[in-house]
């Protein structure tokens, strides 16, 4: 059996133009103050012609995920939090302080796994008897397993920085297309952002509401923000939509459409640009936090890239290395820009899929394909053995439970979990 645990694919069709007007001076609005705006206008139109615009409708406001919340990393666990800024959870305390012992709860470890056929065509009808699954090397035993019959949980989290913003009509449009990929079951959220994470919708089956949210992205034109904050903006959507005592179970991913060139965590072809750093510094976010949150979650991402793919990224290289970062000297001399082999590595990290666009214009193909791959993913789940369970990164290796009942398959799937420490 051959793993993949690394999507990837590649499209190419004509170049498409810009949409940004010519001549346009800067707002200085910021961009509640144009979504507030733009709501009077409409109520009155309503008033004076009778009419009903969307507008005039109640709907979700948008949030600013981190809008006066703080990084808090704690001194012991190394583990990260969010917290408001001036909270009392702002300031670690010392470890043992409270006079018992903390101890972790094992939580269920879900993951997501296709199994597609020596034609490359999805394997359906499969039940959990079809697959094993060890951790650490230890046979584990699956409690949980969706064939899929439980909704979906997809956030759309997408880059609306000045570099992007050519891309803003093809967004909605292949948003539209996902939208019909997916059941009337599964839920669908929306997150733009550029220096900012913006939720400008929560999870909602109605699709109505969704196409009101893209509707407001060219809002975002008026958001007076400097950057690009990727991976800090996929976190806060974690921790926002797939945390907490509400959590969704069963299918979780993040789309992510960005041309990943991240203006905030100061990553570099140097690993330990990915890691915590130590003293003053070390309450501030990195890549490392990103996938840790995202795997403790069981989310995994789908990139669709809108740069062109690298010579050297071809399949047979991502299955070649999948089990070792992809942040080396080896990447470094293919001449793999930086900022795109950190979104291989992310999803290599997390699982999902890399897609890539030529010239953009067949991001709704892409999301088509995504919307398929979760409409025939199987979920597995488990509580780890003694020995699997400690905090920290573990090996997930999963395979067919009969080989020889499916020769030439292949399951793509994410090859480790991360269990945080308790805080």
């Amino acid at each position: 059996m051959t793993r993949t645990p690394l999507r990837i694919s590649n499209f190419s069709h004509r170049p498409e133009r810009s949409i940004v007007g010519a001549g346009l001076q800067p707002t200085r609005f910021g961009f509640n103050d144009v979504v507030a705006l733009a709501t009077v206008l409409c109520l009155l139109l309503a008033a004076l012609f009778g009419i009903h615009p969307v507008y005039a409708q109640k709907q979700p406001r948008d949030q600013q995920l981190d809008k006066n919340l703080e990084y808090i990393r704690d001194p012991v666990t190394g583990e990260l939090r969010a917290v408001p800024k001036h909270s009392s959870d702002a300031t670690p305390k010392p470890h043992g302080t409270s006079g018992g012992v903390i101890r972790s709860q094992v939580s269920l470890v879900e993951t997501g796994c296709s199994a597609i056929s020596a034609v490359g065509e999805p394997i359906r009808d499969l039940s959990l008897s079809d697959f094993r699954l060890s951790a650490d090397g230890q046979q584990q035993k699956l409690e949980h397993f969706d064939a899929p019959t439980e909704p979906a949980h997809l956030a759309l989290v997408l880059d609306a920085s000045p570099s992007e913003f050519h891309a803003l009509a093809d967004m909605k449009d292949a948003a539209r297309t996902l939208a019909a990929q997916l059941s009337t079951r599964d839920q669908v959220a929306v997150v733009v952002f550029a220096g900012h994470p913006h939720m400008l919708l929560p999870f909602t089956t109605d699709r109505k509401q969704l196409e009101e949210a893209l509707g407001k992205i060219e809002l975002m034109r008026a958001v007076e923000e400097t950057g690009s904050n990727i991976y800090g903006s996929v976190y806060l959507t974690a921790q926002r939509l797939f945390t907490g005592p509400k959590a969704p179970s069963g299918r979780k991913a993040i789309l992510l459409l960005t041309d990943g060139q991240d203006s905030a965590l100061g990553l570099s072809w140097n690993p330990a640009s990915m890691f915590p750093p130590t003293g003053i510094a070390a309450n501030r976010l990195t890549f490392e936090d990103v996938v840790r949150e995202l795997s403790t979650s069981g989310i995994e991402v789908f990139v669709a890239s809108t740069e062109n793919r690298p010579a050297g990224m071809t399949t047979a290289w991502f299955t070649k290395n999948s089990a070792k970062t992809l942040i080396n000297e080896d990447s470094h001399s293919m001449g793999i820009p930086a900022y795109t082999i950190f979104l291989a590595e992310f999803v290599r990290r997390s699982g999902g899929g890399l897609y890539f666009l030529r010239e953009t214009g067949t991001l709704s193909e892409v999301y088509r394909r995504i919307g398929s791959t979760l409409r025939t993913e199987y979920i597995l789940g488990f509580y780890p053995n003694p020995g699997s369970d400690s905090p920290g990164w573990h090996s997930l290796s999963i395979g067919f439970s009969e080989s020889m009942a499916h020769a030439g398959a292949r399951l793509d799937c994410r090859s480790s979990y991360y269990i945080a420490a308790p805080q």
